[in-house]
């Protein structure tokens, strides 16, 4: 499973995703973590909304297709709840 997430440095929501991300079970994750204050485009477009988590659709090239917004979870979301959503947006 391919996420991305769009994360800037000292966002304590994007640290606390990225490290639930970290103990997720049951399927492996590719993690690809995008720092929007490294482009322009990113900041404007995110600034106000990360941390922004996006699937990238099995057997796709992130070049070719347009990954999946998953929706938000709360900050106190378990791990657990995480997996569950990514179990279904996974299908």
């Amino acid at each position: 499973m391919h996420l991305i997430l769009y994360s800037k440095p000292g966002c304590h929501l994007c640290e606390g995703l990225q490290e639930k991300l970290s103990k997720v079970q049951g399927f492996e994750i590719e993690l690809e973590v995008r720092d929007i204050t490294s482009r322009d485009d990113w900041f404007q477009a995110y600034q106000y909304e990360i941390p922004l988590l996006f699937l990238v659709p099995a057997d796709a090239a992130v070049e070719t297709v347009s990954p999946v917004l998953l929706p938000r979870l709360s900050p106190r979301a378990s791990v657990r709840q995480l997996e569950q959503l990514l179990q279904k947006y996974r299908s």
